[in-house]
């Protein structure tokens, strides 16, 4: 994909440092690299970048303020991609981010994903293209819950379920799953009648489904 110009807001020097080096390694230009939610704010409105990763804490309380800053610049910039970054599985934050409007794609990573590099690019690409985005962590947690409408889906329904959380298109949940994509889409379709979504986009239907997986 062409080079992204990604806005980075991490406290941690060091680690906000690593960041920038990584993602510039792999093509990718940091145009804002800061420590704050109010310095990120300033820094996308004068960079304009295509997608901000962002701890969700920061100075100056570290409770929920990077958070608070995509869900600022979400609604502010439509158009523009957000991944953020926890240090632990917080369900709330990741539905109230996926809550969000705006048609850019969006993410929730938990920080040990970062030190799978390909995986932690990859998602930054994803989410950038576009798409939604949910750590495996977060989806694993969910899935051993069983509650709500989930429990209406199959094994093999909720396996499906949680690699569209992931952000995965049908053709890498065939490859994942050794099944073909008609499967794929028949298990979905299967999925949203469930979960009683009703007919619309397919894109924003399986956005409904990931915050129906994320609040079961």
């Amino acid at each position: 994909m062409p080079p992204l110009r990604i806005a980075l807001a991490e406290d941690g020097v060091l680690l906000r440092e690593g960041l920038a080096g990584l993602l510039d390694r792999f093509g990718h230009e940091v145009v804002a690299s800061v420590g704050d939610g109010e310095s990120l704010v300033a820094a996308v409105a004068e960079h304009t970048p295509d997608i901000v990763v962002a701890d969700v804490r920061m100075p100056p309380a570290f409770t929920d303020e990077g958070l608070r800053a995509a869900l600022t610049l979400r609604a502010a910039h439509p158009g523009l991609a957000v991944l953020v970054l926890s240090q632990y599985v917080e369900q709330t934050y990741a539905a109230e981010l996926l809550d969000s409007d705006g048609g850019a794609g969006i993410g929730y990573l938990l920080k040990d994903r970062i030190g799978d590099v390909r995986e932690f690019v990859d998602a930054v690409e994803r989410v950038a293209e576009g798409h939604t985005v949910v750590d495996p962590e977060v989806v694993r947690q969910l899935l051993s819950r069983r509650r709500g409408p989930l429990s209406r889906l199959t094994p093999r329904e909720r396996e499906v379920l949680g690699l569209v959380a992931e952000g995965r298109s049908n053709a890498a949940i065939a490859r994942l799953l050794v099944v073909t994509e008609a499967a794929v889409a028949k298990h979905i379709a299967s999925i949203l009648t469930k979960l009683d979504l009703p007919p619309a986009g397919d894109d924003h239907r399986r956005v409904l489904a990931v915050l129906t997986f994320l609040r079961g």
